[in-house]
């Protein structure tokens, strides 16, 4: 069998493209073909689980597998592995790509697909169908338009939802879900196609420059940077929001803060892009944050506030307070939906991050030339135990000794030991508190990951795993609460079958730690958040990962780090962490307050 053959092979640079020739392509099926374009744009993982609608799929990547190209990797559950993709993309930037078979399987993926929505995370994913002559036939698992229509229910989860009625219109589909999972915002594309069309031989006869399926187009709004400007030449003292949509323009926003003296926050999620140790650096605002960085917000000093790249989201605004939603906000940002929660500033600026800096950046050097001076708004504080200058709650405990082992001692210890290029993952609850808070690196990379614009609890297991498939050299931290662990617990052992040296940190307390704290704060019932004591080392030998218990401040001393990441597997850390600490969540409480229906911690 002759597959696609690539005439023109280069590495992507600039006008540089792959290109793709099928005139070579003689008895393939529709699998290969999505495949093979699939290759041509970098993809050498597809996650997901195996069912017999998906096995012509599962067939081509067999085939695939052999040549060199991309390969399966099987997860225990379809919304690991979409979890899994999402985490390719993280390390990647490529395409996360996730399958399943009809009926359940499709179904199983719904919430990793929704999270990859609320993340922006480009993803193609590709369900099965029971074949076209068995729809309406109540067969087997079947999830067509007159059964449990899964293309309908894609339709919220998704940017781009589509059923393969004909094998003819595959080529196009496909080619239109690839772009649209890489429009911005980017997000999940969802192609569902029946297993008989998977199947049909094919002569497609056609060829594509393959970049371009998967190249941004970054625009630029000369008249608001223009205004932007002519802000920059009337205020003295600046303040800078940055939130998780910064990405690579971190450099030229660090070099735009150290030529302005600007002062500057994160949101939770987006503290991974910063030194957490520079001096101009005020803390994280929003959930868990700190109170400097609140100070800053109210500074009178402060002239202009400037958001970048945050969705300005409940958590990362303290539930929208006006510290920072106020008419000295300037709102930059790639996403015009973003807008949409500050339409109290005063400027919106449209564009790609990095090109409006680099502007930004020429302007305030010529005014400098010219003995233009802003106001330098260090932070006003000793340092930290950390080596920064953001005051902590409770920092003494960062050193206590007791037992229970303090969440604050772990979080310095980590802090202290974790090289400086751990990608970490961080699963939702009270992981988030104590690492917004606590944890502290010099790391700007934005190597440390958040799953907060869905929160979906888990989240952290698949995408540390899909991370390391992609770079098994990188260290790989997952840090996750017990009650998140038993609910993908098993996705450990692909971990472990792929020998990937990734280090899974359990917090075992024995309670959903968001909920009983939040329940607590927000004085209701007490209810639902007590689990059973678990030893997670011993489970984690069963499924034949190394794991170490840790229950004291003399075993967390011991353990080397540097060492595990060094492994051929995984190990698991089974933390045993004092659950009666408060973890300074206290502003979401006051924020469901609001709504005297939530539930805290929920």
């Amino acid at each position: 069998m002759h597959i696609i053959k690539e005439t023109n092979l280069v590495k992507r640079t600039g006008a540089n493209l792959k290109f793709i020739d099928t005139q070579s392509i003689s008895k393939t099926t529709y699998a290969d073909m999505i495949v093979e374009y699939l290759s041509h744009i970098g993809v050498d993982v597809v996650f997901g689980v195996p069912g017999g609608a998906i096995e012509p799929f599962l067939n081509a990547l067999a085939r695939s597998e052999r040549r060199g190209g991309p390969k399966l990797v099987v997860a225990r559950h379809e919304c690991g592995a979409a979890f899994m993709a999402d985490g390719y993309y993280r390390e990647t930037g490529k395409l996360g790509v996730v399958c399943a078979t009809t009926g359940p399987g499709t179904t199983n993926l719904i919430t990793g697909v929704s999270s990859a929505l609320a993340e922006k995370i480009p993803m193609l994913v590709i369900t099965a169908q029971t074949p076209l002559p068995k729809f309406g036939k109540r067969a087997l698992q079947e999830s067509s338009c007159t059964a449990i229509d899964t293309v309908g229910m894609f339709r919220y989860c998704s940017q781009f939802n589509t059923l393969v009625s004909h094998a003819d219109q595959l080529e196009s589909k496909l080619i239109s879900a690839i772009m649209a999972a890489y429009r911005v915002p980017h997000g999940p594309a969802h192609i569902s196609i029946p297993s008989d069309v998977l199947r049909t031989p094919t002569n497609i006869r056609s060829h594509i420059h393959a970049d371009l399926l998967i190249q941004e187009f970054p625009s630029i709004d000369s008249t608001t940077i223009e205004a932007l400007c002519e802000k920059l030449a009337k205020v003295d003292g600046i303040a800078i929001y940055i939130g998780q949509g910064v990405g690579k323009a971190q450099r030229q926003v660090m070099q735009f803060i150290e030529l302005t003296g600007a002062g500057f926050v994160t949101g939770p999620a987006g503290k991974g892009w910063v030194n957490e140790m520079h001096p101009h650096y005020h803390g994280v605002y929003g959930f868990a944050g700190h109170a400097s960085a609140k100070e800053l917000l109210q500074d009178p000093k402060v002239d202009l506030i400037i958001a970048i790249g945050a969705e300005l989201e409940e958590l990362g605004t303290s539930g929208w307070t006006d510290d920072l939603l106020n008419s000295k906000l300037v709102h930059i940002d790639s996403t015009v939906e973003h807008f949409t929660r500050s339409p109290m500033a005063n400027l919106h600026v449209l564009g790609d991050i990095s090109s409006i800096f680099s502007r930004l950046i020429k302007q305030v050097q010529t005014a400098r030339k010219w003995g233009r001076k802003w106001t330098s708004l260090k932070i006003n504080a000793e340092r930290n135990a950390f080596g920064g200058y953001v005051p902590v709650e409770a920092e003494e405990k960062c050193f206590s000794a007791q037992v229970p082992i303090k969440p604050q001692r772990l979080m310095y210890m980590l802090s202290k030991k974790l090289p400086e290029q751990t990608r970490v993952f961080i699963d939702a609850g009270n992981a988030w508190a104590w690492t917004i808070h606590y944890l502290m690196t010099k790391n700007n990379e934005g190597n440390c990951y958040y799953g907060m614009g869905f929160g979906s609890m888990a989240w952290s297991i698949g995408a540390a795993i899909g991370s390391c498939m992609a770079n098994r050299k990188a260290p790989t931290l997952c840090i996750v609460g017990d009650g998140s662990y038993l609910m993908a617990a098993q996705e450990i052992t692909v971990a472990a079958q792929h020998h990937l040296p990734i280090v899974f940190l359990v917090l075992n307390d024995s309670a959903l730690g968001m909920v009983l704290h939040g329940q607590r704060l927000g004085e209701q019932e007490s209810i639902g958040w007590e689990l059973n004591k678990i030893d997670f080392s011993v489970m984690a030998q069963s499924m034949g990962v190394s794991s170490v218990v840790i229950d004291s401040a003399e075993s967390l001393n011991n353990v080397d780090l540097n060492k595990l990441f060094n492994r051929t597997g995984p190990t698991l850390l089974d933390v045993r962490i004092d659950r009666e600490e408060i973890p300074p969540m206290s502003d979401r409480i006051k924020g469901l307050a609001v709504n005297t229906s939530a539930t805290p911690g929920g």
